[in-house]
């Protein structure tokens, strides 16, 4: 009986660290995580002429950002950006996701001008809560924008993608 024990305690520990080799650990706070996703917004849009024809314009949409993969971030946000397009090259702005907690995460936009097809990067600069000293980078590109009345727009962008790791938290 007593070797019997033993064999079965030598499997056991055997197993367990194969097992233990199969684990996943959640990453180290400063280690990147990438996440996929998509972001569907809604909104006003203001424009005004310029001496190029395509307006200049300001934007203001919020909608659903939903991620995929990595660990650490919520699977859905709440997104809401005020934006500025030049009618020439330019797009610039500000965005807050919002999780179901009100933990949020802060970035800055640049890119193209808001029309489908046309590529916008994010630097997340921080967040509060679980979020606070939160760094990164996302981009995405919009499948489409559509105007639906003269100030009302609305975008997805299917392809999203975002990498972030936790910074310093500033007091």
């Amino acid at each position: 009986m007593t070797r019997i024990t033993l064999a079965l305690s030598v499997a056991l520990a055997l197993a367990s660290l194969g097992l233990a080799g199969q684990v996943r650990e959640s990453p180290a706070p400063g280690d990147w995580r990438t996440f996929a996703g998509s972001w569907s917004a809604v909104g006003q849009r203001h424009t005004l002429p310029t001496e190029g024809g395509r307006p200049s314009a300001i934007v203001q949409l919020s909608g659903t950002v939903l991620l995929t993969g990595g660990e650490g971030l919520s699977r859905g946000f709440r997104g809401e950006v005020i934006g500025f397009d030049d009618g020439g090259s330019l797009s610039t702005g500000r965005a807050v996701w919002t999780d179901e907690r009100g933990d949020r995460i802060f970035s800055v936009l640049k890119g193209e001008a808001v029309e489908t097809g046309r590529r916008i990067a994010g630097t997340i600069t921080g967040g509060t809560g679980r979020y606070a000293g939160l760094i990164g980078e996302y981009a995405f590109t919009w499948q489409y924008v559509l105007a639906a009345e003269d100030t009302v727009i609305q975008g997805r962008a299917a392809d999203l993608t975002v990498r972030v790791r936790q910074g310093e938290v500033r007091q």
